[in-house]
């Protein structure tokens, strides 16, 4: 029987990137759950260009409300009550995939749906521009067995008594035991890495960083590794956009670089010597 698959996006000021994001996966799956939380940067007026650009009217936007990290798991939980599909795919307003990438997941929920729970995926973390990404060191995601730059991205509803739990940071879904899906038997790994602009300014201006919980956590004065010169960019940030929508192909500034030049040093040393915990 076909699979069919939900994205899960939930958004607060992420005008930079979530054109790229929803779009980057909109052809791939039946429904798109788009829920906004109070932006004022200007993503209201994207997401109203991806509605206009959506011919299958596969968007279901929701103007949710303001969220603090208490009340997260109470709008994840919504979106997952709100799935009518067998699957959902987890798509931030920050992750960008590549065709092939979000391919080969669809396929393998399609191809082994019935015997698997969730799928776990790399992530290419960005740092300081699009032309830099962060090193494997800094991963600290245990998942699917592997220890890195990792994320959990698909999940069957099927999972007795599925549900949202934890505030922001330490969020995750758990079952009807409370045990968190990731340490449940039926974990795949799929090897379909996406872009992920999650330490990048976000918000179409500084002020709309402040007024995202949490936010000014994931920002790093980092100079990370740079791209190759032919490395293959996901396809989306090449296509046609809306004049509303912002370029990604931004340099940082000259203050970001001169504090991530004094920073990456001690950030390099403190991940070598310090345990980490996972979340923030």
């Amino acid at each position: 029987m076909k699979k069919t698959i939900t994205a899960h996006c939930l958004v607060k000021n992420e005008a930079r990137f979530i054109w790229y994001s929803v779009m980057s996966v909109i052809k791939h799956v039946d429904n798109v759950l788009l829920y906004d939380t109070g932006s004022t940067d200007g993503t209201q007026d994207i997401i109203r260009e991806i509605k206009k650009a959506d011919k299958e009217n596969k968007v279901l936007f929701k103007e949710y409300g303001t969220v603090t990290p208490q009340t997260f798991p109470l709008v994840r939980q919504e979106m997952l009550e709100k799935t009518q599909t067998d699957w959902f795919i987890v798509v931030d307003g920050d992750e960008i995939w590549w065709e092939d990438s979000i391919r080969r997941v669809v396929l393998e929920i399609k191809s082994n749906g019935d015997k698997l729970e969730s799928i776990v995926v790399p992530t290419i973390n960005l740092v300081g521009d699009i032309y830099h990404y962060q090193e494997e060191a800094a991963g600290n995601y245990n998942l699917a067995g592997k220890k890195g730059h990792y994320n959990l991205r698909a999940v069957n509803k099927k999972i007795p008594g599925l549900h949202s739990s934890g505030e922001h940071g330490v969020w995750g879904w758990v079952d009807e035991e409370k045990k968190m899906i990731q340490d449940r038997d039926g974990v795949a790994f799929v090897n379909s890495p996406y872009l992920h602009a999650t330490h990048l300014p976000r918000a179409m201006e500084q002020q709309g960083e402040h007024l995202v919980p949490k936010r000014y956590q994931k920002l790093k004065h980092e100079i990370g590794i740079e791209f190759p010169s032919d490395f293959y960019y996901p396809e989306v940030l090449f296509r046609p956009r809306p004049k509303a929508v912002p370029s990604v192909w931004l340099k940082m500034q000259t203050g970001f670089k001169v504090r991530a030049y004094l920073e990456t040093p001690l950030r390099k040393l403190k991940r070598r010597i310090f345990p980490r915990r996972v979340g923030y």
